[in-house]
């Protein structure tokens, strides 16, 4: 599944006048659910690149936190989403930053 993010970037032209100019980069994109107090799919694997979407579908809120990455969520409450763009290969774990006994892996290639 791939996904189109939008630029637009305002371009003067001759003569004062303004114009708006689109330009679009495919990202590819991998989904992870958050469901009665786990992650799934888990691990999860993907290519170098690709932007991972967490969404919460708990009643509950819950949050993000990948130490290696320095990355860390808000918390989401339920219907909330959180994304991030994994650019370099490795292995790395998280963990619900409100309930630690939740874990998960994302696993770049």
């Amino acid at each position: 599944m791939s996904i189109c993010l939008s630029k637009r970037r305002l371009l003067q032209v001759a003569g004062g006048a303004a114009m708006f100019v689109s330009y679009s980069a495919r990202a590819a994109e991998a989904e992870v659910t958050i469901d009665n107090f786990t992650f799934s799919p888990t691990p999860i694997r993907i290519a170098a690149g690709t932007m991972v979407k967490w969404t919460n579908r708990d009643d509950i809120p819950h949050s993000i936190l990948c130490p290696a990455l320095d990355v860390h969520s808000h918390a989401l409450d339920t219907g909330d989403s959180f994304t991030y763009v994994f650019a370099k290969p490795g292995t790395f774990d998280y963990l619900c930053g409100i309930h630690p006994h939740m874990h998960g892996q994302v696993i770049v290639n």
